[in-house]
């Protein structure tokens, strides 16, 4: 878990957390890595994915979707 996240911008809760009322997951954007967190537990820090990381993982969720 990394948890500087002054390099971390544009935080978003996902549509899907949205949707549910629960608000649980966020991404955000630093230079070279997505970053998710769970929004409920910001002071644990965040996952950094490399791009080919992200785009494999966000492939894999909406094909279960």
């Amino acid at each position: 878990m990394k948890h500087d996240e002054s390099a971390v911008s544009g935080w978003r809760i996902s549509s899907y957390s949205a949707d549910t009322g629960r608000s649980c997951v966020e991404v955000g954007w630093t230079p070279g890595a997505a970053a998710v967190r769970d929004s409920t537990q910001r002071g644990l820090g965040y996952l950094a994915f490399e791009p080919q990381a992200w785009a494999s993982l966000t492939s894999a969720l909406k094909q279960r979707a």
